[in-house]
């Protein structure tokens, strides 16, 4: 490895070790592992543009262009061009990825979880050093001020960091510092031999003075290194984060008398089998009819063909008023119920338990809200332990035929709440469809569906059945007929969305039960899991296919005998004649909750943003150009090369002078491609001795051989003969050698003669002669002035 290529390496390390100080940031390392092969890429462009060599201008210009392909690559594919060309879209998309960034950062404690906008953040940023660090050290040889942006970036996170490792993420930033300077040390030696003088020693020892920083230099940057790549493995401070209070819920006692917050899903199980039923929550509330009064606590959004996950999304200050639930029509009736609810000192909680859909909080503490969701979190480490709020709540009452009759939701929503992974076994969608045959809409789907599961199905519910883990526990549950909520709501949920209806699952309290005090008691064993499908105008609708669990919504009961399905021309029961008071979602919500994705239909989060403003054939324009020009930036070598030996090795005038410049065109061509193939150029050589270099170092058969000299021949009569003869078939001699070169080297040595071949220097030696030349001839064409003489006649 040579010298500048150690130290581009040495860069590269000391910006990973800095990057380390940024750990204790963010909940998850897995950024920095990401952050690895990128700048490998980077460093590697570098070293490459060097070798060439290219100017340091056109070598930055390759970094900053290859980094750029590289974050569109990772972060803005779907936004790019072919999946790799940057363009207007995918600008756009950085810029909302780092606005979403600064908010989440402004929004989230440390450590903060790793969301998209934030892990540009890091990685752009990182990248953006590791250029930096690059171009002083490397480009430029100068590694003292390649410090100031590793100290840069070594500031930042020590000023936002409060852990107690600070000390740590010095010593390897330090040490990262120190081997880029022993790096630099070693090369300028190697450059210009030993400085000290010393005790002679054998020929090739390498000097006292060099031997100390080399070995010291190399054992730094190994330890240093290794402790970057492990350390962030083993620090207990990186596991904690909001990451894993979006995953929490309701859990087992943790033997201090605090029932823990742990994952839902995990822990329902738990909770549903324990012997110590013990009281959750306490609440009162102003309705008679308690049946629909479940608390919810988070909605999982995402589903990965094994379970279902809260989406990441922004969180915003409590709204004094919150906005109408997403989709929600004024034409629905509604009712307004007040609750107020007591947690338990055992019972500590990151989300807050409220009824479906909230219209206003008040609560006490350092909460968040999630407008998409609809929940409120605690910020901080705060929870519900022993917290008393009151809920002001919908009580929202649609029609079967409302949901029957219900449009087609946002192509946005749909697309985001009917994915499916591949994973997901055929048999859930065949079953689904089998179930819903003969169905006239997706209401009447969604009814058949939850009548399958709760009556006609023959399921049993069993906290304690087994159906496996991975993609295929959603087809030993329906092949099986037994399991709990969990199993119930992931199953009609996934088979919802099969049917094209947007669904998720939710998670928090059935109703519990009355006291004589007039309170409602909420116990361990209340928790639940249920599916929510949307129904445009209705927004989203609670579903119960748990038998024997919850409560069937009074909208899918059946009103007429034999047969499952409710009277569409009826109302609900307890459906209220009273025209609603609630507002519209364009009266009930404010600007800046419409900003902050917490308004109506369709979901700020789910809608596409497209601003048509008549400029996207002009956007074209440019962008197909541009487009064109990337893809030709990095093949620009190839393609030169390719054209330079088409015509040197191409037709000729049929005359004398056309001969000889045909013959010194072939003589450059077998020069410069035994040149791209690692046969350096030696200039004050005759074509002779030349031709016997390049057979010698190329390791070339006699055939190959013989074309080699043929084709210099022809050089020397051009140069030297009184009278030269053409050299016959020099073309085919020359693509001869060139084949035979090919053969001898390794395909590393063939793909950079392909790619960056070396002989491409050329264009830039000639545009650096044109420019002298240019300038000579500027500086000959000025007038020169003549001072008048001083002396006197």
């Amino acid at each position: 490895m040579s010298g500048r290529a150690r130290l581009a390496l040495c860069a590269a390390a000391a910006t990973l070790m800095t990057c380390c100080a940024l750990l204790p940031l963010v909940a998850e390392p897995i950024w920095l592992f990401q952050l690895v092969p990128l700048l490998a890429v980077q460093t590697g462009v570098g070293a490459a543009a060097r070798r060439v060599p290219l100017g340091r201008p056109l070598t930055v210009a390759a970094q900053a262009l290859v980094t750029l392909v590289l974050l569109t690559l990772v972060f803005a594919r779907q936004h790019a061009i072919a999946g790799l060309v940057p363009g207007p879209d995918t600008f756009r998309y950085f810029a909302e990825l780092l606005r979403q960034g600064a908010d989440d950062v402004s929004q989230y404690a440390i450590p903060a979880p790793v969301t998209d906008g934030i892990k540009l953040m890091l990685i752009g940023g990182a990248l953006l050093i590791g250029l930096l660090v690059d171009v002083l050290a490397v480009t430029l040889r100068s590694a003292a001020p390649a410090g100031l942006p590793l100290l840069a970036l070594y500031s930042v996170a020590a000023g936002l960091s409060d852990g107690g490792a600070e000390w740590l993420w010095f010593l390897v930033a330090a040490a990262g510092y120190l081997m880029l300077l022993l790096a630099e040390g070693r090369e300028r030696l190697a450059q210009w031999g030993r400085v000290f003088g010393g005790v002679p020693r054998a020929p090739g020892a390498l000097e006292a003075g060099a031997v100390a920083p080399v070995r010291t230099g190399r054992r730094i940057g190994a330890v240093a290194l290794g402790v970057a790549l492990v350390v962030p493995l083993a620090l207990p401070a990186m596991h904690g984060g909001l990451l894993d209070a979006v995953g929490t819920g309701v859990g087992a006692g943790n033997g201090h008398g605090t029932i823990s917050t742990v994952n839902p899903l995990v822990s329902l199980r738990d909770n549903l089998n324990t012997n110590d039923d013990r009281l959750v929550l306490s609440v009162r509330t102003s309705t008679d009819d308690i049946s629909d009064l479940y608390l919810r606590i988070v909605s999982l959004d995402d589903f990965d063909g094994t379970t279902w996950t809260p989406a990441q999304r922004h969180v915003v200050g409590v709204p004094d008023k919150l906005p109408t639930p997403m989709g929600l029509g004024a034409d629905i009736r509604r009712g307004e119920v007040r609750t107020t609810v007591t947690a338990a000192d055992t019972y500590a909680q990151n989300w807050l338990p409220m009824p479906y859909p909230p219209s206003d909080v008040k609560v006490s503490g350092r909460w968040r809200y999630e407008p998409v969701g609809m929940t409120l979190l605690g910020d901080h480490g705060q929870t519900t332990r022993g917290e008393t709020y009151q809920v002001t709540s919908l009580d929202v009452r649609p029609t079967a035929e409302q949901l029957a009759s219900a449009p087609q939701p946002p192509a946005a929503l749909r697309g985001e709440y009917t994915k499916v992974p591949s994973s997901l076994p055929k048999v859930v969608a065949r079953t689904a469809r089998e179930i819903t045959a003969g169905a006239n809409s997706h209401y009447e789907e969604a009814v058949k569906l939850q009548d399958y599961f709760a009556v006609t199905g023959g399921f049993q519910y069993d906290t304690s059945v087994k159906v496996g883990r991975g993609p295929e526990a959603i087809a030993n549950f329906l092949k099986r007929k037994e399991g709990f909520c969990v199993h119930f709501s992931f199953a009609m949920a996934a088979m919802a969305r099969t049917l094209g209806i947007p669904a998720r699952v939710a998670v928090g309290f059935a109703p519990g039960t009355p006291q004589a005090d007039g309170t409602i008691a909420v116990n361990q064993k209340d928790a639940h899991a249920w599916p929510e499908l949307y129904f445009e105008g209705v927004g989203w609708t609670r579903f119960e296919p748990t038998p024997t669990r919850g409560t069937t919504p009074s909208y899918t009961q059946s009103d007429t005998p034999g047969t499952s399905l409710p009277d569409e021309a009826l109302p609900s029961k307890g459906a209220s004649s009273a025209p609603s008071a609630a507002a519209s979602p364009s009266e009930s919500c404010a600007g800046e909750l419409r900003r902050l994705q917490g308004c109506g239909s369709p979901s700020a989060a789910a809608a596409p943003h497209h601003d048509h403003d008549g400029t996207d054939g002009w956007w074209w324009l440019l962008v197909v150009p541009g487009a064109l020009l990337v893809l030709a930036v990095p093949l620009s070598p190839l393609l030169w090369r390719r054209r330079v030996r088409a015509l040197r090795l191409g037709g000729h005038a049929r005359t004398a002078q056309g001969a000889a410049a045909h013959s010194l065109a072939a003589w450059q061509e077998l020069t410069d491609s035994a040149w791209d193939h690692g046969i350096p150029l030696d200039e004050s050589l005759t074509p002779r001795k030349a031709a016997a270099r390049i057979v010698r170092l190329g390791q070339l058969d006699p055939a190959a051989g013989a074309a080699v000299h043929r084709v210099a021949d022809g050089v020397e009569q051009v140069l030297y003969a009184p009278r030269p003869r053409p050299a016959a078939g020099a073309a085919e001699d020359v693509h001869r050698v060139i084949g035979a070169l090919r053969a001898t080297v390794s395909a590393r040595t063939r793909l950079r003669a392909l790619l960056l071949p070396r002989s491409s220097v050329r264009v830039l030696w000639a545009v650096s002669a044109r420019w002298s030349a240019l300038r000579a001839r500027a500086a000959a064409a000025r007038p020169t002035l003549r001072r008048p003489s001083r002396q006197q006649g």
